[in-house]
């Protein structure tokens, strides 16, 4: 798990859209994972000027995204596919149908996880997977006390995240769904690169048990720590409860230029 301190939001978009664009030229018709929540926001956007200037296309690739709600209308503005679209998907270049997510209306909820895992394997698997974490430690939809072992699924969103995600309902926790579909943990591992943003010192507890706290179903990201590529970019003050930030720091700076993010 490679941990990357950075100034700030602006820095954190320009070296985590470095990893999509150096992986898109590489590899044209690559599959991303697109995840929702503002902890990618900067990294959307920076890759969207970027796409602008003609710096990097999305033409050729595919993309799943993590999660959605389980009962919300499908013209709702918060139902995820309908925030991914607006925040990322539709100002890019995307080919019509390269995007898909977990449907979360579906009649036959176990029938439409299995489809969804099976669709991501027949893509070939995800090359880089783009996360952001919970203040209880949980990744994409995956709370407290999801098996390690997970698929996509469908699981009961605990009353934290609820209120943690009642801003976008506004601020009614109630309006948020109970439910939601996300792909699980073994499925998210299963990504060749993933890649963790998270700013605030709101995250900073959460940061700390899964960069540095053993490996443990009660912090769901915790088992990030048996990925071969993780790359967590992190502001100063996610960082705040690291006990080996200053060694981080250092490891970032001496980095050789080769290896890339």
């Amino acid at each position: 798990m490679e941990i990357v301190i950075l100034e700030d939001a602006a820095e954190i978009g320009r070296v985590g859209a470095d990893a999509f664009t150096d992986l898109l030229g590489r590899r044209p018709q690559a599959v991303l994972g697109l995840a929702t929540g503002s902890s990618p926001l900067s990294v959307y956007d920076e890759l969207v000027r970027r796409h602008e200037q003609g710096g990097v296309s999305f033409a050729q690739a595919r993309a799943f995204t993590l999660d959605e709600y389980v009962g919300l209308p499908k013209d709702h503005p918060e139902r995820y596919r309908n925030v991914i679209d607006r925040d990322f998907v539709d100002r890019v270049d995307f080919a019509p149908d390269a995007v898909r997510g977990p449907d979360g209306s579906a009649e036959d909820i176990p029938a439409a996880c299995e489809e969804y895992e099976a669709a991501i394997a027949e893509a070939g698997g995800v090359d880089l997977q783009i996360l952001g974490i919970g203040t209880d430690g949980h990744i994409a939809f995956n709370e407290p006390g999801s098996s390690l072992a997970s698929r996509t699924r469908i699981k009961t969103l605990t009353r934290q995240t609820r209120i943690d995600n009642a801003r976008f309902f506004g601020d009614d926790v109630d309006a948020v769904p109970t439910h939601c579909l996300t792909q699980g943990l073994a499925t998210i591992m299963a990504a060749r690169h993933v890649m963790l943003v998270a700013t605030g010192s709101g995250k900073a507890e959460a940061v700390h048990h899964m960069a540095e706290g053993a490996v443990s179903a009660m912090w769901p990201a915790t088992i990030l720590q048996h990925h071969p590529h993780v790359t967590v970019l992190l502001d100063p003050a996610a960082a705040g409860r690291l006990q080996l930030a200053n060694y981080y720091r250092q490891t970032w700076e001496a980095k050789p230029s080769w290896q890339g993010v």
